[in-house]
């Protein structure tokens, strides 16, 4: 004959169950703040800059952070895969967001928002309207971009302050 204690054996079931579901809640929140940090931008010593882009006015207002102004409406509004592996292109310019203290490397696969804005008052280009700047934005957070002329002979900078 086999006996066994259904009150011994609903305590540990229910002891069982209690630490399944706190090991369950607590990967679940630290897998959530890895993911929102994964992504954070580190901030440069002294600036106090808000990466947020999920309006127009919160990207307009970064590029005057960045000391720029420039029209009020995006030149253009693209979707960017940036890829699985980076080619010597993306290389040199991950390499470029670094040196401003962005990184794209937490975003391999994910598809980005580019928008393109003309600036208005670059160094020596106050009367033309041939430079851009080009914001990444993913979820609502400015995670790289860059400055750059559309001229033949253009260049192309990081997100860097106007000084």
């Amino acid at each position: 004959m086999f006996l066994v204690s259904l009150k011994s054996l609903k305590g540990k079931l229910v002891l069982l169950v209690a630490v399944i579901t706190a090991a369950v809640v607590l990967c679940v929140v630290f897998a959530n703040g890895r993911q929102e940090n994964s992504g954070d931008i580190p901030q440069q010593a002294g600036t106090a800059l808000k990466y947020s882009a999920s309006t127009q006015e919160e990207r307009l207002n970064f590029i005057a952070q960045l000391g720029f102004t420039s029209q009020e409406d995006p030149e253009s509004v693209t979707e960017v895969l940036i890829p699985e592996e980076f080619d010597e292109v993306y290389t040199a310019y991950n390499e470029l967001q670094t040196e401003c203290g962005f990184d794209l490397t937490p975003y391999k696969g994910c598809t980005v928002k580019k928008w393109t804005y003309i600036l208005t008052d670059y160094p020596g280009y106050e009367e033309k309207d041939c430079i851009r700047m080009n914001l990444l934005v993913y979820k609502g957070k400015v995670i790289g971009g860059d400055i750059c002329s559309v001229e033949l002979d253009g260049f192309m900078t990081g997100l860097q302050e106007n000084k």
